[in-house]
Protein backbone atom coordinates (compact mmCIF):
# COMPACT_ATOMS: atom_id res chain seq x y z
CA UNK A 1 0.00 0.00 0.00
CA UNK A 2 0.96 3.62 -0.54
CA UNK A 3 0.78 6.47 1.91
CA UNK A 4 -1.35 9.35 0.70
CA UNK A 5 1.82 11.28 -0.19
CA UNK A 6 3.29 8.44 -2.24
CA UNK A 7 -0.05 7.80 -3.95
CA UNK A 8 -0.33 11.50 -4.82
CA UNK A 9 3.16 11.40 -6.31
CA UNK A 10 2.45 8.30 -8.40
CA UNK A 11 -0.91 9.67 -9.50
CA UNK A 12 0.46 13.18 -10.17
CA UNK A 13 -2.16 14.94 -8.10
CA UNK A 14 -2.02 16.91 -4.86
CA UNK A 15 -2.60 15.44 -1.42
CA UNK A 16 -5.23 18.14 -0.94
CA UNK A 17 -7.17 16.86 -3.97
CA UNK A 18 -7.01 13.25 -2.73
CA UNK A 19 -8.49 14.37 0.59
CA UNK A 20 -11.21 16.23 -1.29
CA UNK A 21 -12.00 13.19 -3.47
CA UNK A 22 -12.27 11.14 -0.28
CA UNK A 23 -14.57 13.71 1.34
CA UNK A 24 -16.99 13.70 -1.61
CA UNK A 25 -16.88 9.93 -1.97
CA UNK A 26 -15.18 9.72 -5.36
CA UNK A 27 -11.99 7.94 -4.25
CA UNK A 28 -11.98 6.41 -0.79
CA UNK A 29 -8.66 5.18 0.67
CA UNK A 30 -8.22 1.43 0.67
CA UNK A 31 -7.51 1.64 4.41
CA UNK A 32 -7.54 4.29 7.11
CA UNK A 33 -5.46 3.71 10.22
CA UNK A 34 -7.96 3.90 13.10
CA UNK A 35 -5.35 5.21 15.49
CA UNK A 36 -3.68 7.88 13.38
CA UNK A 37 -6.27 8.57 10.65
CA UNK A 38 -3.57 8.12 7.99
CA UNK A 39 -4.94 7.19 4.57
CA UNK A 40 -3.48 4.35 2.51
CA UNK A 41 -4.10 3.50 -1.16
CA UNK A 42 -3.34 0.57 -3.47
CA UNK A 43 -1.78 0.62 -6.93
CA UNK A 44 -5.06 -0.72 -8.35
CA UNK A 45 -6.73 2.56 -7.35
CA UNK A 46 -4.55 4.49 -9.82
CA UNK A 47 -6.88 3.36 -12.64
CA UNK A 48 -9.88 4.99 -10.94
CA UNK A 49 -7.83 8.11 -10.19
CA UNK A 50 -6.80 8.38 -13.86
CA UNK A 51 -10.42 8.20 -15.00
CA UNK A 52 -11.53 10.67 -12.34
CA UNK A 53 -8.93 13.24 -13.38
CA UNK A 54 -9.54 12.66 -17.10
CA UNK A 55 -13.30 13.16 -16.78
CA UNK A 56 -12.77 16.26 -14.64
CA UNK A 57 -10.43 17.68 -17.30
CA UNK A 58 -13.10 17.01 -19.90
CA UNK A 59 -15.19 19.60 -18.09
CA UNK A 60 -17.56 17.36 -16.15
CA UNK A 61 -18.56 18.34 -12.62
CA UNK A 62 -17.51 16.09 -9.76
CA UNK A 63 -21.13 15.04 -9.34
CA UNK A 64 -21.25 14.00 -13.00
CA UNK A 65 -17.89 12.26 -12.66
CA UNK A 66 -19.21 10.23 -9.76
CA UNK A 67 -22.12 8.97 -11.84
CA UNK A 68 -19.79 8.08 -14.72
CA UNK A 69 -17.12 6.26 -12.75
CA UNK A 70 -19.34 3.32 -11.83
CA UNK A 71 -19.09 1.32 -13.98
CA UNK A 72 -17.37 4.08 -15.97
CA UNK A 73 -16.25 4.34 -19.61
CA UNK A 74 -13.91 1.77 -21.07
CA UNK A 75 -10.42 2.67 -22.31
CA UNK A 76 -11.51 3.17 -25.94
CA UNK A 77 -14.49 5.35 -25.01
CA UNK A 78 -12.36 7.39 -22.62
CA UNK A 79 -9.68 7.79 -25.28
CA UNK A 80 -12.30 9.10 -27.70
CA UNK A 81 -13.61 11.55 -25.11
CA UNK A 82 -10.10 12.81 -24.39
CA UNK A 83 -9.36 13.17 -28.10
CA UNK A 84 -12.51 15.25 -28.54
CA UNK A 85 -11.59 17.42 -25.54
CA UNK A 86 -8.09 17.93 -26.92
CA UNK A 87 -9.55 19.18 -30.20
CA UNK A 88 -11.84 21.56 -28.30
CA UNK A 89 -8.91 22.91 -26.28
CA UNK A 90 -6.83 23.38 -29.44
CA UNK A 91 -9.70 25.36 -30.98
CA UNK A 92 -9.96 27.46 -27.83
CA UNK A 93 -6.21 28.16 -27.89
CA UNK A 94 -6.43 29.21 -31.54
CA UNK A 95 -9.37 31.50 -30.76
CA UNK A 96 -7.56 33.01 -27.78
CA UNK A 97 -4.46 33.56 -29.93
CA UNK A 98 -6.57 35.34 -32.56
CA UNK A 99 -8.11 37.56 -29.89
CA UNK A 100 -4.66 38.35 -28.48
CA UNK A 101 -3.45 39.30 -31.95
CA UNK A 102 -6.44 41.61 -32.35
CA UNK A 103 -5.81 43.21 -28.94
CA UNK A 104 -2.18 43.84 -29.86
CA UNK A 105 -3.26 45.43 -33.15
CA UNK A 106 -5.76 47.67 -31.30
CA UNK A 107 -3.06 48.71 -28.84
CA UNK A 108 -0.78 49.72 -31.72
CA UNK A 109 -3.62 51.82 -33.16
CA UNK A 110 -4.23 53.48 -29.78
CA UNK A 111 -0.53 54.23 -29.38
CA UNK A 112 -0.58 56.11 -32.70
CA UNK A 113 -3.58 58.26 -31.82
CA UNK A 114 -2.67 61.92 -32.06
CA UNK A 115 0.42 61.09 -34.11
CA UNK A 116 0.66 62.19 -37.74
CA UNK A 117 -0.21 59.07 -39.81
CA UNK A 118 2.57 57.65 -41.95
CA UNK A 119 0.15 56.27 -44.57
CA UNK A 120 0.57 58.01 -47.94
CA UNK A 121 -2.81 58.43 -49.65
CA UNK A 122 -3.12 58.69 -53.44
CA UNK A 123 -6.33 59.40 -55.34
CA UNK A 124 -6.59 57.54 -58.63
CA UNK A 125 -9.09 55.85 -60.92
CA UNK A 126 -9.43 52.09 -61.15
CA UNK A 127 -10.70 50.30 -64.27
CA UNK A 128 -13.40 47.67 -64.41
CA UNK A 129 -12.01 44.19 -63.93
CA UNK A 130 -13.44 40.77 -64.74
CA UNK A 131 -12.95 38.34 -61.89
CA UNK A 132 -13.70 34.84 -60.77
CA UNK A 133 -15.50 35.27 -57.47
CA UNK A 134 -16.32 33.05 -54.52
CA UNK A 135 -18.37 34.33 -51.59
CA UNK A 136 -18.85 33.52 -47.92
CA UNK A 137 -20.29 35.11 -44.83
CA UNK A 138 -18.67 36.21 -41.57
CA UNK A 139 -20.25 37.19 -38.28
CA UNK A 140 -18.69 40.66 -38.40
CA UNK A 141 -15.68 42.72 -39.41
CA UNK A 142 -13.46 41.45 -36.58
CA UNK A 143 -10.25 39.84 -37.89
CA UNK A 144 -11.07 36.61 -36.04
CA UNK A 145 -14.38 36.51 -37.92
CA UNK A 146 -13.01 37.44 -41.36
CA UNK A 147 -9.83 35.33 -41.53
CA UNK A 148 -11.38 31.86 -41.07
CA UNK A 149 -13.78 32.62 -43.92
CA UNK A 150 -11.66 34.45 -46.49
CA UNK A 151 -8.59 32.21 -46.41
CA UNK A 152 -10.47 29.01 -47.36
CA UNK A 153 -12.41 30.98 -50.00
CA UNK A 154 -9.22 31.95 -51.82
CA UNK A 155 -7.75 28.45 -51.46
CA UNK A 156 -10.88 26.79 -52.84
CA UNK A 157 -11.20 29.35 -55.64
CA UNK A 158 -7.60 28.77 -56.72
CA UNK A 159 -8.14 24.99 -56.79
CA UNK A 160 -11.36 25.28 -58.82
CA UNK A 161 -9.73 27.62 -61.34
CA UNK A 162 -6.88 25.18 -61.80
CA UNK A 163 -9.34 22.32 -62.33
CA UNK A 164 -11.22 24.43 -64.90
CA UNK A 165 -8.00 25.35 -66.69
CA UNK A 166 -8.54 29.10 -66.11
CA UNK A 167 -5.43 31.21 -65.60
CA UNK A 168 -5.29 33.94 -62.96
CA UNK A 169 -4.64 37.26 -64.71
CA UNK A 170 -3.86 39.64 -61.85
CA UNK A 171 -3.59 40.22 -58.09
CA UNK A 172 -6.21 38.88 -55.73
CA UNK A 173 -9.01 41.23 -54.64
CA UNK A 174 -11.23 41.06 -51.58
CA UNK A 175 -14.24 43.23 -50.86
CA UNK A 176 -16.92 43.20 -48.20
CA UNK A 177 -20.66 43.97 -48.01
CA UNK A 178 -22.23 44.67 -44.63
CA UNK A 179 -25.71 43.17 -44.20
CA UNK A 180 -28.60 44.59 -42.19
CA UNK A 181 -28.28 41.80 -39.61
CA UNK A 182 -24.67 42.75 -38.85
CA UNK A 183 -23.06 39.90 -40.76
CA UNK A 184 -20.66 40.51 -43.63
CA UNK A 185 -20.62 39.02 -47.12
CA UNK A 186 -17.03 38.32 -48.11
CA UNK A 187 -16.06 38.27 -51.77
CA UNK A 188 -12.79 36.58 -52.74
CA UNK A 189 -11.84 37.45 -56.34
CA UNK A 190 -9.03 36.98 -58.84
CA UNK A 191 -8.88 38.60 -62.30
CA UNK A 192 -9.47 36.27 -65.26
CA UNK A 193 -9.75 36.60 -69.05
CA UNK A 194 -12.76 34.43 -69.84
CA UNK A 195 -16.37 34.87 -70.85
CA UNK A 196 -18.75 35.65 -67.95
CA UNK A 197 -20.39 32.24 -67.83
CA UNK A 198 -21.01 30.66 -64.42
CA UNK A 199 -18.49 27.97 -63.52
CA UNK A 200 -18.77 25.22 -60.88
CA UNK A 201 -18.25 26.65 -57.42
CA UNK A 202 -17.63 30.23 -58.48
CA UNK A 203 -18.96 33.03 -60.68
CA UNK A 204 -17.43 35.23 -63.36
CA UNK A 205 -18.43 38.84 -62.68
CA UNK A 206 -17.29 42.33 -63.66
CA UNK A 207 -16.25 44.62 -60.83
CA UNK A 208 -17.13 48.22 -61.77
CA UNK A 209 -14.68 50.97 -62.56
CA UNK A 210 -14.36 53.92 -60.17
CA UNK A 211 -13.20 57.37 -61.27
CA UNK A 212 -12.00 58.51 -57.85
CA UNK A 213 -10.51 56.11 -55.33
CA UNK A 214 -8.44 56.90 -52.23
CA UNK A 215 -5.64 54.35 -52.01
CA UNK A 216 -2.86 53.53 -49.60
CA UNK A 217 -0.38 50.66 -49.48
CA UNK A 218 0.02 48.51 -46.38
CA UNK A 219 3.08 46.31 -45.82
CA UNK A 220 2.87 43.29 -43.51
CA UNK A 221 0.56 40.72 -42.01
CA UNK A 222 -3.09 41.61 -42.57
CA UNK A 223 -3.75 41.06 -38.86
CA UNK A 224 -2.45 44.61 -38.43
CA UNK A 225 -4.22 46.16 -41.41
CA UNK A 226 -6.82 47.84 -39.22
CA UNK A 227 -4.50 50.75 -38.46
CA UNK A 228 -4.10 51.48 -42.17
CA UNK A 229 -7.86 51.33 -42.74
CA UNK A 230 -8.47 53.73 -39.86
CA UNK A 231 -5.84 56.13 -41.17
CA UNK A 232 -7.44 56.00 -44.62
CA UNK A 233 -10.89 56.58 -43.10
CA UNK A 234 -9.66 59.66 -41.26
CA UNK A 235 -8.10 60.99 -44.46
CA UNK A 236 -11.37 60.50 -46.36
CA UNK A 237 -13.35 62.43 -43.74
CA UNK A 238 -10.73 65.17 -43.25
CA UNK A 239 -10.67 65.87 -46.98
CA UNK A 240 -14.43 66.22 -47.43
CA UNK A 241 -15.24 62.84 -48.96
CA UNK A 242 -17.44 59.87 -48.13
CA UNK A 243 -17.25 56.23 -49.11
CA UNK A 244 -19.14 55.69 -52.37
CA UNK A 245 -18.93 51.91 -52.84
CA UNK A 246 -17.58 48.78 -51.13
CA UNK A 247 -13.89 49.11 -50.30
CA UNK A 248 -11.37 46.66 -51.73
CA UNK A 249 -8.15 45.04 -50.61
CA UNK A 250 -5.81 44.19 -53.49
CA UNK A 251 -2.89 41.86 -52.78
CA UNK A 252 0.08 43.39 -54.60
CA UNK A 253 2.60 40.91 -53.22
CA UNK A 254 2.17 37.55 -51.50
CA UNK A 255 4.89 35.55 -49.74
CA UNK A 256 4.80 32.37 -47.62
CA UNK A 257 5.63 34.64 -44.67
CA UNK A 258 2.60 36.91 -44.09
CA UNK A 259 4.91 39.66 -42.85
CA UNK A 260 6.06 40.07 -46.46
CA UNK A 261 2.59 40.75 -47.87
CA UNK A 262 1.85 44.04 -49.62
CA UNK A 263 -1.80 45.13 -49.81
CA UNK A 264 -3.36 48.14 -51.49
CA UNK A 265 -6.44 49.54 -49.76
CA UNK A 266 -8.97 51.11 -52.14
CA UNK A 267 -11.86 53.30 -50.94
CA UNK A 268 -14.13 54.70 -53.73
CA UNK A 269 -14.94 58.35 -53.11
CA UNK A 270 -17.84 60.76 -53.50
CA UNK A 271 -18.13 64.37 -52.27
CA UNK A 272 -19.64 64.62 -48.79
Amino acid sequence: MFSIGDFARHGQVSVRMLRHYDAVGLLRPARVDPATGYRFYTAAQLARLNRLVALKELGFTLEQVGRMLDPGPGPEELRGMLTLRRAELEQQIAADHARLTDVEARLRIIEKEGVMPDQDVVIKSVPAVRVAESTGRAAGFEPQAISPVIQPLFGDLSDRLAQAGIAIAGPAIAYYDARDDGTVDIHACVPVNVEPDAAPGFSIVDLPAHASVATTVYHGNVTGIGAAWQALGRWVEDNGYRTAAPVREVTLAWTPDPDGWVTELQEPLAPR
